[in-house]
């Protein structure tokens, strides 16, 4: 990943990249268990400096690419405990884990690993933690009956499932009524109303149309940026699906983001 050294685990890092290349729990199309490779594969073109902020976070951090975990592709409940275990091993090193997906079902094992870590040994995080998502998936998905739900309902099921201390959150840009992948179609005629109850602050995209973002720091870079000076536990970039990304512009995308946020981290130093 960006051209940084390979490291059998965090210990001694600062950061690492992680890559899941988990895509089980998609309801439609999978493919982006295929995410973490073509991710790497364009982060060549990554350069070592933000021209726009001026941060260095390779003259300020220690960082690696520790590989993929291993999950089962063939058992959805299990991958989430491996994805779960492994994480647990990377925090407790104290190092930030910056996540290539891999789909959205990624984001629950990791956070039950950070809120396990909170909860346990408490210091030097900023916590309740609080979870922050730009999204263009819904937050419910009734139609799936597995207990552990899919790509399109992290939103819902992290209040409900064993998340230690989580506290609400924003989740913006979900698909609205009317979006180009569901049209005017929802399992429930309020899909969202179990989010707003758990506190999350949603905004539908649909809210967005005509109007200026920077209230809502809407913007992937806005958002990222936005972030500089929180305590950041930890990232994810998830839903990458190469072969439907001929071009390779939507990996390259996400190499840049994930860079952006590498460089929102504390400890970051800018020139």
């Amino acid at each position: 990943m960006m051209r940084l050294p390979m490291q059998a685990s965090a210990e001694g890092l600062d950061v690492a990249f992680v890559g899941v290349p988990l895509d089980t729990g998609t309801s439609n199309r999978p493919g982006a268990r295929f995410g973490p490779r073509q991710i790497r594969a364009e982060s060549a073109m990554v350069r070592r400096y933000n021209g726009s902020t001026g941060a260095a976070p390779f003259d300020s951090l220690r960082v690696a690419d520790i590989g993929d975990v291993n999950v089962n592709l063939y058992n959805l409940p299990n991958s989430c405990r491996l994805i779960r275990e492994a994480y647990q091993e990377i925090v407790a090193s104290g190092c930030v884990p910056l996540t290539l997906g891999g789909d959205h079902t990624i984001t629950y094992p990791i956070l039950q690993a950070l809120a396990a870590k909170a909860t346990m040994h408490g210091t030097g995080l900023a916590w309740p933690p609080c979870l922050d998502q730009a999204r263009s998936c819904g937050t419910g998905a009734r139609g799936c009956s597995h207990r552990h739900r899919g790509h399109g309902s992290g939103g819902e099921d992290l209040p409900r499932e064993p998340v230690p201390a989580l506290c609400g959150g924003r989740a913006a840009g979900l698909r609205p009524r009317g979006s180009d992948r569901h049209p005017s179609s929802s399992y429930d005629p309020d899909p969202h109303k179990y989010c707003r109850e758990q506190g999350f602050r949603l905004v539908l995209a649909e809210e967005c149309w005509m109007k200026s973002l920077e209230p809502l720091m809407r913007q992937a870079l806005e958002i990222i940026r936005g972030c500089k000076g929180l305590n950041i536990v930890g990232c994810d970039l998830v839903e990458v699906a190469p072969m439907y990304d001929v071009s390779g512009n939507t990996a390259l995308l996400g190499a840049n983001l994930l860079f952006e946020m590498l460089c929102v981290l504390l400890g970051v130093k800018a020139l």
